[in-house]
């Protein structure tokens, strides 16, 4: 657990890192401190949990869990932290001018979601613009926005093949990317130095390409096999990342260069521009 904090505003913000989890925990009394200058937010706390829970929005409560961290006295001391999806759902009930931003940008976000259900096409527009705007070039927006395509043939696939998504969908991918890069997603994650950021959004061009080779291997595979067991799945998901190892291990020993990259594509074009 790796702990840190987080500035806003002015106001500090303590943190913690679930290596395990991949999730930010935030503290919960800190980001209220920040949202109302209230000059005891352990009290508004307390207060706020039990108008949520009157309210029947108890879940949001529960999902708080007690965490030791180092308080203003230099002690480490219990207290509520909360993930991200939580910390949102709090910050809708904070009634202070400080939460409007974030209230209004939840807004738009949900907006945003019901247009691209009726319309899929804004969708990958406001893909287009995100990956701009951070700085990648069309060239490669195009190269992932047609891997995001090809995930999705896989994973619609992996239902029809009676996969569940969440645990079940993770497991496959993570055998898919072992079988290929020969590390787990965790792990090449770790590789490359990230946390909560997208792995394909970091991937270098010839990542991506062979990524994209693993899993399109493998819905081609499974289309033709039909599994009808979980294993199956898994078997064909290996098989499926098998293909792309061996175009891995051929450009690796014909340009004399590991193919995983502990860069990820933005910090590799900032290199080529410095040239």
């Amino acid at each position: 657990m790796k702990t840190k904090l987080a500035i806003f505003e002015g106001k500090q913000i303590r943190r913690h890192w679930d290596e395990k989890k991949e999730l930010w925990y935030f503290s919960v009394v800190d980001i209220i401190a920040a949202l109302t200058n209230s000059s005891n937010p352990q009290v508004y706390w307390r207060v706020l949990k039990k108008r949520l829970i009157d309210e029947g929005s108890g879940e949001t409560v529960t999902k708080c869990n007690g965490l030791k961290m180092l308080a203003a006295d230099g002690k480490m001391r219990l207290t509520d932290v909360a993930d991200t999806e939580t910390v949102f759902r709090i910050i809708q009930s904070i009634p202070s001018p400080n939460a409007e931003p974030f209230k209004l940008w939840l807004a738009r976000v949900g907006y945003e979601r019901v247009e691209e259900t009726e319309d899929p096409e804004r969708a990958i527009n406001r893909a287009m613009q995100t990956y701009l705007k951070k700085g990648y070039s069309r060239e490669w927006i195009n190269q992932r926005l047609k891997s995001i395509e090809i995930r999705k043939g896989l994973t619609d696939e992996w239902e029809k093949r009676g996969a569940k998504e969440g645990l079940e969908f993770a497991i496959l991918t993570d055998d898919i990317t072992f079988a290929w890069a020969g590390l787990t997603t965790k792990r090449y994650k770790r590789h490359k130095g990230l946390k909560m950021q997208n792995l394909r959004d970091n991937m270098t061009n010839l990542e991506l390409v062979l990524n994209m080779l693993a899993e399109v291997s493998t819905t081609e595979i499974s289309q033709k096999e039909e599994p009808d067991t979980f294993e199956k799945n898994r078997n064909v998901a290996r098989r499926g990342g098998g293909v792309a190892r061996v175009a891995r291990r051929r450009i690796e020993t014909e340009t004399g260069k590991k193919v995983i990259s502990r860069s990820n594509y933005l910090l590799q074009d900032s290199r080529k521009l410095k040239k």
